[in-house]
């Protein structure tokens, strides 16, 4: 595969590797500047690595996200990894509320989908970065880590299918 084509490959690429999950950390910042990370559950990952989350009106988290819209979207697993940062904006639009609907919100939303403090966080990413040693990548990386390991080299980690950084927008 060509460098050309493993670029155009990559927002798609991570793309795939956040569609292996179904939450994330979400990263806020604070109102005295901290960087606060809570976990969230996916309502909707869109083909271009949008996310929407469902919220409520009242959190720190819809607070601080009105006051510095930059977050960044954090997931982790056995062999993948993928940090995506990017912009979030609350939305109360009811019809997208109710298109993405989800029946366990109600244990934080009694009144469903109508739940006049029921919002949602829509994330757009604008870059990230994955990290992917699954299936045949993982093998490769470990091939590479036992070769540098027994040269005593250091190991190389420049592999494009199992890590870049990407912009998405």
């Amino acid at each position: 595969m060509t460098t050309t084509t493993q670029q155009a490959e990559q927002p798609r690429h991570l793309v795939e590797v956040l569609k292996d999950f179904d939450s994330a950390i979400l990263v806020t910042r604070t109102e005295s500047g901290e960087l606060r990370g809570r976990p969230m559950t996916f309502a909707k990952l869109e083909a271009g690595g949008d996310i929407f989350f469902a919220c409520s009106l009242s959190t720190e988290t819809a607070r601080e996200i009105e006051a510095d819209p930059r977050v960044a979207v954090t997931v982790q697993g056995k062999v993948k990894f993928a940090s995506v940062s990017g912009r979030a904006h609350l939305t109360r639009d009811r019809a997208l509320i109710k298109q993405l609907w989800r029946e366990g919100w109600k244990l934080w939303f009694p009144e469903g989908p109508d739940d006049p403090n029921l919002c949602l966080i829509k994330f757009d990413a604008d870059e990230g970065e994955y990290w992917d040693n699954s299936g045949s990548r993982g093998i490769k990386f470990a091939l590479r880590a036992a070769s540098a390991y027994v040269r005593g080299d250091r190991l190389d980690e420049r592999d494009a299918s199992q890590n870049a950084k990407v912009k998405l927008h």
